[in-house]
């Protein structure tokens, strides 16, 4: 199922999911840099800043379950810009959050309805874009990562470091509600999906979740998330612990791995369209083992060599998730594709929600308050991407041409 755009609105359409995107991404990544001063400044071990940032992911998984049963129900519009405007105020109340108790709640709030935002937008460029060119597409909507990291989280940092850590939430807030305006007068209806008639909602969900391919891709996507979550929360915490990293240097980890990522996730995306979606997605994901190992031995590298590690694993954990998605969501029967994709939402926050548990679970602290154990989170990601791996060439993709099997170039 397609909507036809215009080359022009098009463009519009992707560069304001683009955009609802990175400030839901910058809501989410801010949190892992000020682990140091969360932990400092609450009393609390990285295990509980750990279940800080689980519990934005869970209440995003929770509310993805929720969201199945009437995502398919509205306008696709209609319901991404409520969403939107609820994300909005949650993220303003864990700016006006005093206590820790009161900022776990505010980013339960900031989960709850970002989390099925994020589906939402994949959900509208599956819609919308064609399968041949779905690559490209996710690939200008995931730029909202790469560009959340150069420019989100450096600004959300330097604003933290200035103003304090309640600054960096005010100012997602205020370009949240700028956004939303914005795509209130550029996204198109989106209510063709409204036009097949449908089973009720509880209907609609078993229907999902009878499909064998539909489990699979909701596997594939637990091992997507899992892999990379079990380390990315931990990076800054590890880094100016072990690794001699200052505050005012923290900021230089996302930029680099930012602009990097930036620059190649134009190019995955169309290798992605031209190679192959299950391919192109398998040589990302060899490529980031490497550097999820050898990041948790990097203490003794100085800050260029982190660097380097670092931005060459952000290359490769953002490099397989173009394709993961394109996958995902061409795996989708396009008549419960709304349902599948919130459902999915839920699969990947608990993933998410589970893997920073874990992670947080693995490390621990020496006299000298050193981080241990960091590598056992890498072999977490390790273990997660090889079943992604085995997973990948089985899935069934809707939308590709019919000679050409999963796992092949389409």
């Amino acid at each position: 199922m397609t909507t036809a755009l215009t080359p022009k609105r098009e463009l519009w359409l992707l560069l304001t999911l683009a955009g609802i995107q990175f400030t839901h991404i910058v809501d989410f990544m801010v949190m892992m840099p000020l682990g140091p001063q969360f932990t400092q400044l609450f009393n609390i071990s990285d295990a509980k800043f750990g279940l800080l940032v689980s519990a934005y992911t869970f209440a995003a998984g929770a509310s993805g379950l929720l969201a199945s049963l009437y995502v398919d129900r509205f306008g696709r519009k209609k319901l991404l810009l409520t969403l939107y405007v609820l994300f909005a105020l949650a993220t303003l109340a864990c700016a006006l959050a005093p206590t820790y108790d009161t900022l776990m709640l505010a980013r339960i709030a900031a989960g709850t309805f970002g989390g099925v935002m994020a589906a939402m937008t994949q959900t509208i460029v599956a819609d919308v874009i064609p399968f041949e060119r779905r690559g490209r597409a996710m690939a200008v909507v995931m730029s909202s990562f790469s560009v959340a990291s150069v420019a989100g989280v450096p600004i959300g940092l330097f604003l933290a470091a200035r103003l304090g850590w309640h600054a960096p939430f005010y100012a997602i807030a205020a370009t949240s509600g700028l956004l939303a305006l914005g795509a209130w007068l550029t996204l198109p209806p989106l209510t063709e999906h409204l036009k097949h008639e449908r089973k009720s909602a509880i209907g609609s969900i078993a229907q999902v979740l009878r499909d064998k391919n539909h489990l699979k891709a909701f596997a594939f996507s637990a091992l997507l998330m899992f892999g990379g979550f079990a380390l990315i929360p931990y990076i800054t915490i590890f880094v100016t612990t072990n690794g001699g990293f200052s505050a005012t240097q923290v900021p230089y980890l996302y930029l680099c791995g930012g602009a990097a990522t930036l620059v190649t996730a134009r190019y995955i995306g169309r290798f992605t369209d031209s190679v192959g979606k299950a391919k192109m997605f398998s040589i990302m994901a060899v490529f980031a083992i490497v550097p999820m190992l050898l990041l948790t031995q990097s203490a003794g590298f100085g800050m260029w060599g982190i660097l380097l590690v670092s931005t060459t694993l952000f290359i490769g954990l953002n490099g397989r998730m173009v394709p993961g998605m394109a996958l995902v969501s061409s795996a989708a029967d396009p008549k419960l594709r709304g349902t599948f994709m919130a459902l999915n939402s839920s699969v990947q926050s608990a993933a998410m929600g589970a893997a920073a548990f874990v992670g947080g679970l693995i490390i621990s602290r020496d006299a000298q308050g050193m981080v241990q154990n960091f590598w056992g989170n890498a072999l977490v990601g390790v273990v997660a991407t090889f079943f992604s791996l085995w997973l990948v060439g089985r899935l069934h993709l809707y939308g590709a041409p019919p000679s050409i099997p999963a796992g092949r170039p389409a």
